[in-house]
């Protein structure tokens, strides 16, 4: 099902949890984010505490230490940031979605969505998941997807991650688009580089 948009949440960082996080001092408040990394419990307070932070080096430590609890909680925490008017929030989501195993039962979620701009991402995200499911959810998709943007994205991780039963998939989205070169560009590309440059005619 699609990802409920909602805007990431900032309430104040319950006391009991990490009143650190709150600090004047950013470098108290990052010392407090990296020890919070052994808290599975305050998964909660480190993802709002992301979307108040604007010291770069506080929300690295944030991330990271969401990365390190892991597990879904943590990508729970996370993904509403993918819809963050701002693009350093935008970018931190993403590396550290690319960094949680767990995302991965998300990203069916993220492509059906109907932003295009979040399909993109989760893309983007697929490219750092296990080589063999990345590529058939997004072997899946492409066969669906009927924007070229969104496709293009995914082309770009499939020449990365795809392996030989991609190619008809390929092969078709470059048939379902023959109007847009780009894209038909875009899957030989991909084609050249999962099966050899034979592949090249798709273009």
């Amino acid at each position: 099902m699609p990802l409920v948009r909602r805007e990431p949440a900032t309430p104040s960082i319950p006391a009991s949890a990490a009143p650190s996080l709150e600090a004047l001092d950013p470098e108290i408040r990052r010392q407090a984010a990296h020890a919070l990394a052994a808290d599975p419990g305050a998964v909660e307070a480190l993802g709002r505490a992301y979307g108040m932070e604007h010291d770069p080096t506080v929300r690295e430590a944030i991330l990271t230490s969401l990365v390190r609890i892991g597990g879904p909680s943590a990508v729970g925490a996370i993904l509403p940031y993918l819809e963050a008017d701002d693009a350093a929030l935008r970018t931190g989501a993403v590396d550290a979605l690319r960094s949680l195993p767990d995302t991965l039962d998300r990203l069916p979620g993220l492509l059906g969505d109907p932003d295009p701009d979040l399909r993109i991402l989760a893309a983007e995200i697929a490219r750092s998941m296990p080589a063999a499911s990345g590529a058939k959810l997004l072997c899946r998709h492409v066969a669906k997807e009927h924007d070229p943007n969104v496709c293009a994205a995914a082309l770009d991780v499939l020449a990365e991650i795809g392996g030989p039963d991609c190619l008809p998939t390929l092969q078709a989205c470059a048939e379902r688009f023959a109007a847009e070169p780009f894209l038909r560009y875009a899957v030989g590309v991909a084609m050249a580089r999962i099966a050899g440059p034979q592949a090249t005619g798709a273009r």
